[in-house]
């Protein structure tokens, strides 16, 4: 049996290409087995910042609410709000924290029947206190008044304890 010189050539170059092939497809497969099973590790760190407390302040000289109260109805409640922290922050709600009490120039209101009735949360419209600020608050309809509320409360200032709700 003789080769013929293009017969060679011809199972030389399909030889060599399908060396080739299998030369990139090995390398190909490798490259991939090793992208996908390459295992790394590390670590970080971060640091968790504290939210300063946002407080209640008691109405300044100024800061009145836009109604009175009555026996059988409700009126406004305002509450002045301070933000020391370094960012603005959303009061997301505020409650009713204890009894309300009546001004110490009315001894006789031993009955208030005063109740907060406070908005459901989150407070809509959002309110937002800028940082580094206080802001007045006012709860249209917050506080009602019972009929059963003693005659000595007339005139009367009440204080109504709060809490605040506060969120960055």
């Amino acid at each position: 049996m003789t080769r013929t010189p293009g017969k060679t050539s011809a199972r030389l170059v399909a030889r060599t290409a399908a060396a080739t092939i299998a030369l990139c497809l090995a390398t190909g497969v490798g490259g991939a087995y090793a992208y996908w099973a390459t295992v790394g590790a590390g670590s970080g760190a971060a640091a968790n910042g504290t939210m300063a407390t946002v407080t209640v302040e008691a109405l300044v000289a100024g800061d009145t609410p836009q109604t009175t109260l009555v026996p059988g109805d409700t009126a406004d409640v305002a509450v002045r709000a301070y933000n020391p922290n370094n960012y603005a922050v959303q009061v997301y709600a505020m409650r009713g924290n204890g009894s309300p009490t009546a001004d110490t120039n009315h001894p006789g209101c031993t009955t208030t029947g005063v109740t907060f009735v406070g908005p459901a949360a989150p407070l809509t419209p959002a309110l937002s206190i800028p940082a580094n600020s206080s802001t007045l608050i006012t709860l249209p309809g917050a506080a009602t008044m019972s009929t059963t509320s003693s005659s000595g409360c007339q005139g009367a200032s009440f204080s109504i304890p709060v809490t605040l709700e506060a969120r960055k």
